[in-house]
């Protein structure tokens, strides 16, 4: 490492720790092809062709780690509920323990099984030349601009909307709101009503409304959302998996299109920026992703890169939600700011709200103060090394940042450090990617017009 984070110098880059292992895996004899193969529920499949270590016994615990952790990011960013590992049975039954109902990695084993695919999560074994064809879908999204549309954008601090008409924002506003924690979804029902009545009230009709959210939908069902975090499992199943579907019915069935937020990041800063192959990453309450393609479309991926692994370091900060560690929300969010306070020598109470500790820190920051800059420091050291990361699984050339994290003088360190990384250590990949934030006024307002654009009128 060319560069540590001030606050978390034991950080262990998956991008290095990964290249280190293909490199030893490259000279040493014996190695040979493993192919990782992942189905959705839409019969989409990817492939991943890699090589791994003699699976002898001083290479086991090496082998294991590399699978293990190269297969939790591959379920995080592509998605798949049946996952065929070939090339070596015995690691494949390795795996297969792990991912079980009461393996490890048991949390991952039913969200991608029962919760996001409504089936059980399978890993097999099987022969090199069983591993079926890739087959990708490359999906048009948004950009329809015609007619009177509402576009909202529901975080876990706020909500944001904007009212468009024919492609122009005569309306916008952001309202504060917390749904984490609220068990009657009439709560999040009647603040998503209200929201689209604000912002109808500035069109002469309305005849689209889109929307994104954190979480995983098809179809504009919900399958799991962390803004629901608090409901019931009954009252989620009654009234929260088609919350958007009875939306939809008070506005007498316009068109109406919810997806994940992140695939909306990155649509807005394609649409903003006028560019495709745009990774975008929003640091927000969460760690959001989203991904458009060289073509300027999505694919059916889950991009939750919130729970892919990025620090491969054996101590690495736990995720209280999947139990993993070394997951991007820890280090790219407002509870990964919350992380480094105590580190920085920063006195805020243990229980004060995350999102309260990111703006102390940011007032300290625009002070000056060299405790929040380690802080930021930090976070953009990370960042540049989880780029790189990135780029080892997509295809992109410009990186959108968004959310509150990236805001104000803390902003601008990130952006520095994460360069400069990139710089130092990876300069092909420095001379072909460019990091974009938008302006204050686009990034409360360009995630809403970019899901207003998701829908097309009838």
């Amino acid at each position: 490492m060319k560069h540590r984070p001030a606050l978390d110098p034991d950080f262990v880059p998956a991008v290095l720790w990964n290249r280190s292992y293909a490199a030893k895996a490259a000279k040493t004899p014996g190695s040979k092809p493993l192919v990782i193969s992942l189905e959705r529920g839409d019969s989409t499949v990817s492939v991943y062709r890699t090589t791994v270590l003699p699976h002898t016994p001083e290479n086991s615990a090496l082998n294991i780690r590399y699978v293990e952790r190269l297969l939790k990011f591959l379920l995080w960013q592509r998605g798949g509920y049946r996952v065929l590992i070939a090339g070596d049975p015995v690691i494949a039954a390795e795996i297969k323990t792990i991912y079980s109902p009461v393996g490890a990695r048991a949390f991952d084993f039913n969200f991608m099984g029962s919760k996001v695919y409504g089936r059980s999560m399978e890993v097999e074994s099987c022969d090199l030349d069983a591993v079926p064809e890739p087959r990708e879908l490359s999906i048009p999204l948004g950009r329809n601009l015609d007619g009177c549309r509402i576009g909202f954008d529901l975080g876990g601090s706020d909500r944001k909307c904007a009212a468009l008409l024919d492609g122009k924002v005569v309306f916008s506003e952001e309202v504060p709101w917390d749904p984490y924690f609220q068990s009657d979804p009439q709560y999040h029902y009647d603040g998503i009503r209200e929201t689209l009545r604000r912002a109808a009230e500035h069109l002469p009709r309305v005849d689209a409304i889109g929307g994104s959210a954190a979480g995983v939908y098809v179809n504009n069902e919900v399958r799991v959302a962390s803004l629901f975090r608090g409901v019931s499992e009954g009252d989620f199943e009654k009234r929260v998996r088609r919350i958007f579907f009875d939306l939809q019915k008070e506005w007498g069935g316009i068109p109406f299109e919810v997806v994940n937020d992140g695939e909306v990041t990155a649509l807005a800063g394609s649409m903003s920026m006028n560019v495709n192959a745009v990774l975008g990453i929003s640091l927000g309450t969460s760690l959001a992703a989203g991904y458009v393609d060289p073509d300027g479309h999505i694919r059916p991926w889950l991009n939750e890169l919130a729970f892919a692994p990025v620090d491969y370091r054996e101590n690495a900060p736990i995720d209280e939600w999947s139990g993993d560690a070394g997951c991007g929300v820890q280090y790219f969010s407002q509870q990964g700011v919350a992380r480094l306070v105590p580190l920085a020598g920063i006195p805020l109470p243990a229980e004060m709200p995350f999102a309260e500790q990111l703006v102390e820190v940011q007032r300290l920051m625009a002070e000056d103060d060299p405790r929040a800059h380690r802080i930021f420091q930090s976070i953009g050291v990370s960042l540049g090394y989880t780029i790189a990361h990135y780029a080892d699984f997509y295809d992109f050339k410009d990186i959108l940042l968004l959310g509150r994290v990236t805001s104000g003088k803390g902003g601008n360190v990130v952006v520095s450090y994460a360069r400069d990384v990139l710089l130092a250590q990876f300069p092909e990949l420095a001379d072909r990617v460019a990091i974009n934030v938008p302006d204050e006024k686009s990034r409360r307002v360009g995630q809403a017009v970019a899901a207003a654009s998701l829908p097309k009128l009838k």
